[in-house]
């Protein structure tokens, strides 16, 4: 490999001297340069992800501002992979045609999406949910544009270490892109404590605030409205199903024995990390996810069977829906968690089997390899 002097920042210098020029996509590029890329990706994919996490609890707290400092945080990273897309498009490096197609388009839809957030809490006011369709656009560019990056980097990547690692720091991103919308629940169950303790966490002028959207007085009905205003049955669904498969993934990609665990691990000690930091800070606590440490437990598992296809998506499906609900379960009695019904654990089971076993033919119809059927790993 060529060792360019100056660190990161004769690095920077270097490329533009040496490659800035007009490319088609998948040009091949030079390991440094490949590396340089992608680590500065991750470095702005880690600023959106403090950004957020940030915002997450903010939002538990004060009434909104367009330029709360998680906000500029999180703009930090998003000027920065607007930079990354520019260049990759520009010269072609970096990036295969398929992976910048997705790069190019997660970055528009949540270029897109943002401003239209300002304008949906300008006419409705405070947004009450995680899941709104103006957050969903931007958790939805966000996963796009992480796609890109993962296809990206697997597609151009030399075998070794570091291949692995940045691999799965990216998985883990992705995963808690996908699993952020349930910190609506994860919040909401310690806010409404907060209110039944008689020292709520959020702000009066937000808690007055949500009341009067709601036509109500600022009481414990108020506040179950703008903590857990979402059913029941969505955050346990949504944690198997969704995270379950973004799991699935990870190991196949990875390609080791207890990757989707390490993946749902790493992710779930994120949380457990940025936990203290934001109670220090004076911001509302979330619960931890430790649950779903244990749906990536069973996803591992169920491929050290060595079964078929079939055999190996039915077992996993349900082993993954009965670990993570068992889990969730002990987690509300021991410790903390969002309400949840139970009673959804066959919906779950049916619906990441589903969409686990169709994703292999999905696959072969997009001509690209799966990257969910996992049967063939050891």
């Amino acid at each position: 490999m060529t060792t360019i002097p100056g660190g990161p920042a004769g690095q920077f210098v270097e490329f533009f001297r040496r490659h800035w020029s007009r490319g088609a996509p998948g040009l091949d590029t030079p390991n440094w340069v490949l590396l340089l890329a992608y680590r500065v990706w991750v470095l702005a994919l880690l600023f959106k992800l403090l950004g957020s996490s940030w915002d997450m609890s903010w939002h538990f707290k004060y009434l909104r501002d367009d330029l709360a400092p998680p906000h500029l945080v999180n703009t930090v990273g998003t000027v920065t992979v607007v930079v990354l897309v520019m260049i990759h498009t520009y010269t072609g490096m970096g990036a295969s045609k398929r992976a910048l197609r997705l790069m190019q388009a997660g970055t528009a839809i949540f270029l897109v999406a943002a401003p239209l957030d300002v304008l949906n809490h300008r006419i409705n006011g405070l947004d009450l949910t995680a899941w709104s369709p103006s957050h969903a656009l931007l958790y939805l560019g966000t996963a796009i544009m992480i796609l890109g990056v993962i296809d990206g980097w697997i597609g151009q990547a030399r075998p070794g270490r570091e291949k692995t690692a940045l691999l799965g720091v990216l998985w883990i991103l992705f995963l808690e892109n996908v699993l952020f919308s349930n910190g609506q629940q994860e919040y909401g169950v310690l806010e409404l404590r907060s209110w039944d303790r008689g020292e709520p966490y959020a702000e009066p002028s937000l808690l007055r605030f949500a009341a009067e959207q709601m036509g109500r007085p600022v009481d414990r009905e108020a506040v179950i409205g703008f903590a857990l205003p979402i059913h029941d049955w969505v955050y346990p669904v949504w944690g198997v199903v969704a995270g379950g498969l973004v799991l699935v993934a990870a190991r196949h990609t990875l390609a080791r024995a207890w990757a989707a665990t390490a993946v749902a691990g790493a992710y779930v000690a994120y949380r457990a990390l940025i936990w203290p930091l934001l109670v220090a800070a004076d911001f509302p606590p979330s619960t931890v996810p430790f649950w779903m440490v244990f749906v990536g437990l069973a996803i591992d598992l169920a491929h050290r069977r060595g079964l078929p296809r079939t055999a190996t998506v039915l077992l996993g499906a349900t082993l993954a829906t009965v670990f993570g609900y068992a889990a969730l379960y002990l987690q509300d009695r021991l410790i903390a968690a969002p309400p949840s019904a139970y009673w959804s654990a066959p919906i779950a089971l049916a619906l990441l089997a589903a969409l686990w076993w169709s994703a292999k033919p999905l696959a072969r119809l997009a001509n690209r390899p799966s990257t969910v059927d996992t049967a063939s790993q050891p």
